[in-house]
């Protein structure tokens, strides 16, 4: 027995005009295509996520609609974890285009921040997240409701959340994939034992998944490179928000980095 394939369709309206919806809605019911979502993604556009247990008919779906004056089809394929989440939630992701991996959010869209990280905390194998940002926008939170959404144990191997964490040993079931490690690499960067360093090495070996706030620091501060890095986040408290970072307190000085 054939299984369910899910689709992604997104339209833009030429002419909003009533019963366009219908429309689609009947023809899909003709090709034995299911809507199983639908919202608004952008001001005149919708996005729907199909499924269908006859994915020959997608191609016909595609050459009818194209032919529908009051539509213009921008997207049909199969979904990407931005087009759920802009189902969800009734937008994209702010995405750059010269950075394929990295991803612009700002504070007040925390709510899709995490339903977006949660998701990639959801996968298995080892993933490796940046998050960069300012002091007190909601990286840490934000990690951690993430990880509770994805149903995963997080654990801290260097922070200030709550007080400042160096973890230098890991007990035998802190090594599993039911974990989150998270690293605040400018609280690493800022100690210098060998010990803590070897944990994070052997962290950054496990098949899990490793979030690192402060990116820009733990590269320049280790071996490991901004093409280690399977996502980059980016959080803002608003989008002009210029993003920096403060040196190690070791180093001595009082001035600030802009890694813009």
């Amino acid at each position: 027995m054939s299984e369910f394939e899910q689709w992604y369709l997104e339209y833009e309206l030429n002419v909003n005009r009533p019963g366009i919806l219908g429309d689609i809605a009947s023809l899909m019911g003709m090709l034995h295509i299911s809507i199983v979502t639908i919202n608004g993604v952008d001001h005149q556009r919708r996005g729907m996520l199909l499924q269908t247990k006859q994915p020959d008919q997608i191609p016909r779906l595609a050459a009818i609609l194209k032919t529908m004056p009051a539509i213009e089809v921008i997207k049909l394929r199969k979904p990407k974890l931005r087009d759920r989440i802009a189902i969800r939630h009734g937008r994209y992701i702010d995405h750059s285009s010269g950075e394929i991996k990295t991803f612009r959010f700002v504070r007040e869209d925390l709510g899709i921040l995490v339903d977006f990280m949660a998701e990639l905390c959801k996968q298995d194998g080892h993933l490796l997240i940046g998050v960069r940002g300012m002091p007190r926008v909601g990286k840490t939170e934000s990690i951690v409701a993430a990880s509770v959404s994805a149903n995963k144990k997080w654990l801290f191997l260097s922070s200030t959340l709550i007080k400042q964490t160096v973890r230098t040993s890991l007990f035998d079931d802190e090594r599993t994939g039911d974990y989150v490690y998270i690293i605040d690499a400018l609280v690493s960067q800022r100690h210098f034992d060998e010990r803590h360093w070897q944990i994070l090495r052997e962290v950054m070996r496990l098949p899990a998944t490793k979030i690192v706030e402060h990116p820009d620091a733990f590269v320049k501060s280790s071996e490991y490179t901004w093409d280690d890095f399977d996502y980059i986040i980016e959080l803002r408290n608003t989008t002009e928000e210029i993003i920096v970072t403060e040196p190690p307190r070791a180093h001595g000085g009082n001035e600030w980095f802009n890694f813009e």
